[in-house]
């Protein structure tokens, strides 16, 4: 009885130790969904979110009242936003990967998009109904692909977003440049305002980022920024990323953690 009762023991004690040596050291998809963690929290739970996203908006009905009042031809006019972390916020999807210990691909963003239950950002109804009542177009650019159009459009529908149909809502068909799509709409309407949470929600000369990460393509066009795009805090993805790992989102979860330190200053 005694020599099973310490047998019992070594086994307990063994696998305490296992457990903690899991908890110690989480391999390297576990220490990337640990970093993103925080962001996700900052964007979800923080009121420096909602203050940031009420600003922006309030800025782009800035720059699009000043730009009414000066106009000088008759075109018609309008405002092109990005859809996600711009209008919807799909934070609740992440919260699912970080459960789940996975980390983002298409295949699990898919089912959530086919939800259409995202939630309006703060300030993005708001904004959008004070365009359209101040007879300005509004247009939706996204890269979301053309297969989520339906629950893309159910989405803003039920939100009560205007336009939410195939005419003023533009996804992606074989690239994420949105050159084209904005082509498209700059053909219908003079567009005074863009809004979205990546630069290249605005121009894809901010697509080719430096050692700098970016920074200097951005000073270079400080003035055309500021008059013409409002950009949105989104620290848990984006363009931002892809500088860190030389462009290869496809990385190893290792060297993405070796790269993202390597990049910090002090």
């Amino acid at each position: 009885m005694r020599l099973l009762s310490q047998i019992l023991l070594v086994l307990l004690l063994s696998s305490c130790k296992q457990n903690a040596d899991v908890v110690a050291e989480p391999n390297e998809q576990q220490q990337l969904i640990q970093q993103h963690v925080l962001a996700v929290l900052w964007y979800q739970q923080s009121a420096e979110m909602k203050a940031s996203y009420l600003q922006s908006y309030r800025y782009a009905r800035m720059l699009l009242d000043a730009k009414l009042d000066t106009l000088s031809d008759q075109r018609p006019v309008g405002v092109v936003l990005d859809i996600d972390e711009t209008v919807l916020d799909n934070s609740p999807n992440a919260v699912q990967l970080i459960r789940a210990n996975k980390t983002f691909t298409q295949e699990l963003w898919k089912p959530w998009s086919d939800d259409a239950r995202a939630k309006a950002l703060p300030g993005a109804l708001d904004f959008v109904n004070y365009a359209m009542e101040r007879g300005v177009e509004v247009f939706y650019i996204s890269n979301r692909k053309e297969v989520e159009m339906e629950a893309t459009l159910k989405n803003l529908k039920d939100l009560n977003f205007p336009n939410a149909d195939t005419t003023h809502v533009l996804l992606k068909t074989v690239t994420s440049n949105k050159t084209e799509r904005r082509s498209v709409v700059s053909a219908q309407v003079e567009v005074l305002v863009y809004l979205g949470d990546n630069l290249r929600d605005y121009s894809e000369i901010f697509g080719k980022r430096g050692e700098d990460m970016g920074t200097g393509v951005v000073m270079a066009n400080k003035d055309d920024l500021l008059n013409n795009f409002v950009v949105f805090p989104n620290p848990t993805y984006g363009e931002w990323e892809k500088p860190i790992y030389g462009g290869d989102m496809g990385m190893a979860d290792s060297l993405k953690l070796i790269k993202r330190i390597g990049v910090l200053e002090d």
